[in-house]
């Protein structure tokens, strides 16, 4: 017995060995991989600063990962000539650190791009939205330049950007819009404010794509894409994507909120579009996306009754979360008949109540943007804000436990 435990100890210190060298060699891989893409995005597959870095990093890394079998060879061809064999621990070192400088200043210059407020942006997103305070009424705030286009196709629209002036205090809630264009797993978030006597403001945070520059989640990891908020009409930034571009849309009014929850959330966008006219920044898939940047603003406001989850980075699955933590009633109708998700999915699809809507210019005598958040909404029940905390909390509870049922 006492002859195996040195031969089970050495397995064992063998076995770790090979672990440890095969998350080095995986890691090494990684960080070139990310260097090369970052590279790739920043200057295209073409550009002789593309070819240079491949060169240079794959000269480094494919030797540094084989130089213990390479030295081997070199060796057995260098001793049959007489020559001097080479030491595979110093090259590996010297390779190790060759590498790991290049890989630096690639990290360094990475972290050195900056946003630009001035480039040859798309139409939709030309324009940055400010606004200003009523100096004898804070509440009343003026935006310039909501987004109002109408749309004729996916690519082609009349471009319009407005003035208008909404009154803090006559907010009446929020609600969720998820815009499905590649699958269930990711959507496009966006929030529409509803006020007691006008129609519903819009807020998109998306990337601010240039002339003939197409949208990629992979890019989006590699500061490709500035960051945009777009104010807008319901009709211009909901009906692209209804309507213009075919995807799929569904809009979920947010229960169980105090006026206070809500007009805070909308002072945080007013926080988020001084940030950006002060200084762009750069969208990430991950971390600085159109829905957790939502959620970030949205927690610090509401705290605990939005606890920390994966859907938050699986954008669509965002509606479950809301209703598993009670955001969305459970018997919104108050006919005693729960409304399962799959329910909500149903009646919230916004696609066949809009198909066929007149979207053109033409048509002066309708307000557009009223008729097509009303009709966005139909047969979705609107919930009232409620008066206290206390009552918002249970409410939330009650619907987070019948939504486990």
């Amino acid at each position: 017995m006492s002859n195996k435990r040195p031969d089970n100890r050495r397995s064992n210190l063998r076995w770790w060995h090979y672990l440890v060298r095969v998350l080095i060699a995986l890691t090494l891989i990684l960080s070139a991989v990310w260097l090369l893409l970052a590279i790739w995005y920043q200057f295209g597959a073409y550009h002789p600063i593309t070819w240079i870095t491949t060169a240079i990093t794959l000269g480094l890394l494919i030797p540094l990962l084989s130089v213990k079998y390479l030295s081997k060879l070199i060796n057995k061809v260098t001793n049959q000539a007489g020559e001097h064999s080479i030491d595979p621990k110093k090259t590996r070192r010297l390779l190790a650190v060759s590498y790991g400088v290049v890989w630096i200043i690639g990290l360094s210059w990475f972290f050195s791009i900056e946003p630009k407020q001035e480039r040859d942006w798309m139409p939709e997103v030309s324009q940055r939205v400010t606004y200003e305070r009523d100096i004898n009424n804070p509440n009343l705030i003026t935006f310039y330049n909501v987004r109002n286009f109408d749309w004729h196709t996916d690519v082609d629209a009349a471009e319009r950007w407005e003035t208008r002036v909404v009154d803090m205090s006559k907010l009446s809630g929020i609600d969720v819009s998820n815009s499905y264009w590649m699958g269930p797993l990711i959507a496009h978030t966006l929030v529409s404010f509803r006020f007691e006597d006008d129609k519903p403001l819009s807020f998109s945070f998306e990337i601010r794509k240039e002339e003939d520059e197409s949208f990629s989640a992979l890019a989006g990891f590699f500061r490709r894409y500035e960051l945009s908020l777009i104010a807008s009409e319901e009709r211009d930034i909901i009906y692209t994507r209804s309507n213009a571009r075919g995807e799929q849309v569904y809009l979920f009014p947010i229960s169980h909120l105090q006026r206070h929850e809500v007009q805070a959330l909308f002072e945080s966008y007013l926080t988020a579009a001084d940030e950006l006219n002060a200084k762009p920044a750069w969208y990430n898939t991950l971390v600085s996306n159109c829905t957790n940047i939502i959620f970030y603003m949205a927690r610090v406001v509401s705290g605990d009754r939005l606890p920390w989850d994966y859907r938050i980075w699986v954008s669509g699955w965002l509606p479950n979360y809301l209703f598993d933590v009670g955001m969305l009633d459970a018997n919104p109708d108050n006919s005693g008949q729960p409304w399962s998700m799959d329910t909500w999915y149903e009646r919230t699809h916004i696609n066949p109540k809009v198909q066929g809507f007149d979207n053109r210019i033409e048509r002066v005598t309708d307000d557009q943007s009223s008729d097509f958040s009303a009709q966005i909404r139909q047969g979705i029940p609107i919930p009232p804000l409620a008066d206290t905390q206390i009552e918002a909390e249970t409410k939330a509870k009650s619907a987070a436990m019948a939504s486990q049922e």
